[in-house]
């Protein structure tokens, strides 16, 4: 079975949940015996490396601008899936679903995996809301099968378009638990004495609001540390960097992966998502593998996953968010739960299963 994989920048090592999703998700299908195949955006493939873990690479060209990039890279993704025809073209995210129409037009079954309604986004101006919420539509009314991550995403398909779907969740892998610390020492931050944030530099993360809130939780002793790859030129990476300039206790990492994100995760105090936007957050799951205390704003998709209702906050509640770092700070570790929650996980979000359950959905996709 040869499937074609469109909606994403590349992988590995690329910021973002849709390409972790896939990073993770598609060696295994290779295992299962799919042949892959995965149209990347230019800007970020290396050339050279258009075969890793049995996937190979297809890079097209797209422009780099906010809004474009991903529409216009998905027009080319299509058409090249016209020409080598692959039993089935899985477009993920609801941007690049927009051409599911055309590609179905084109003679194609289409699988679409719905990672959340992007249109909420806060970077999007009104005519990208619009495009997005097309996307969706088509998305859902014209592919062959369609595939969401959380039980919020197959209610909005089901009451906005009276769609069917298959609920197969984001996942995490349960990492070891490193016993290095050289990534602490390069940063200067102790074990177990800061609160931690892994994401993209956007808007609906709130960092600003993790900032104020840390910063009016006066932890003694602690930092904030904050991952993620930097756009110097970027408006909402201005203000991060601006709110950070001068406090000794923010520490701003860029991005990491590798060893040196394991020893961030496995070595924090708390991990913190005050995200006002998530489809099921990558990093949330991540952290919990880890066995850490969590922190999450009260939206949906968090919601989802099912922590202690004391482990949530009001979204944009900077108070509340103070006051939940303090009580967490102050609180003592339990080895006991924090191993009850890692084989939690491990049995909810398995990739093996992730990968088995779309396996199946292909399989009963070509069919059709």
């Amino acid at each position: 079975m040869r499937i074609m994989v469109l909606g994403l920048r590349g992988f590995p090592g690329v910021e973002g949940g849709v390409e972790k999703h896939a990073e993770h998700l598609y060696p295994l299908l290779a295992d299962l015996g799919c042949d892959v195949d995965v149209i990347v955006r230019s800007q970020y493939y290396q050339p050279g490396n258009s075969l890793w873990e049995k996937i190979e690479f297809h890079s097209l060209w797209a422009p780099k601008i906010s809004g474009l990039e991903a529409f216009i890279h998905s027009f080319f993704g299509v058409l090249y899936a016209g020409i080598k025809r692959p039993d089935i073209l899985h477009i993920h995210a609801i941007g690049p679903a927009i051409m599911t129409p055309l590609a179905r037009l084109l003679g194609l079954r289409v699988v679409v995996t719905h990672h959340g309604p992007d249109y909420d986004r806060e970077k999007w101006g009104f005519m990208a809301r619009k495009l997005l919420q097309f996307g969706e539509r088509w998305g859902m009314m014209y592919s062959t099968e369609r595939i969401v991550i959380s039980d919020v995403i197959r209610n909005i398909v089901k009451n906005k378009y009276n769609c069917d779907s298959v609920l197969i969740p984001n996942g995490v892998e349960l990492p070891s638990i490193p016993t290095s610390r050289s990534t602490l020492e390069k940063f200067s931050i102790e074990t177990k004495r800061y609160a931690l944030l892994v994401s993209r530099f956007v808007p609906e993360k709130r960092h600003l609001d993790l900032i104020r809130a840390f910063t009016e939780a006066k932890l003694a002793g602690w930092k904030l540390v904050l991952v993620g790859r930097m756009d110097k030129q970027d408006k909402y990476c201005k203000e991060v960097l601006g709110a950070a300039d001068g406090n000794e206790n923010v520490i701003l990492t860029g991005y990491q992966d590798g060893v040196a994100l394991h020893e961030l995760y496995a070595n924090a105090g708390i991990f913190v998502l005050p995200s006002t936007h998530e489809g099921l957050p990558i990093a949330l799951l991540e952290a919990l593998s880890y066995g850490i205390p969590v922190l999450a704003s009260d939206i949906p998709a968090n919601l989802e996953v099912g922590l202690p209702l004391d482990q949530y906050f009001p979204v944009g509640n900077l108070e509340k968010l103070a006051e939940a770092l303090r009580f967490s700070a102050n609180s003592e570790s339990d080895p006991e739960r924090q191993d009850k929650v890692r084989k939690l996980i491990k049995e909810r979000y398995s990739w093996e299963n992730i990968a088995g359950q779309t396996y199946s959905v292909y399989s009963s996709t070509v069919n059709k």
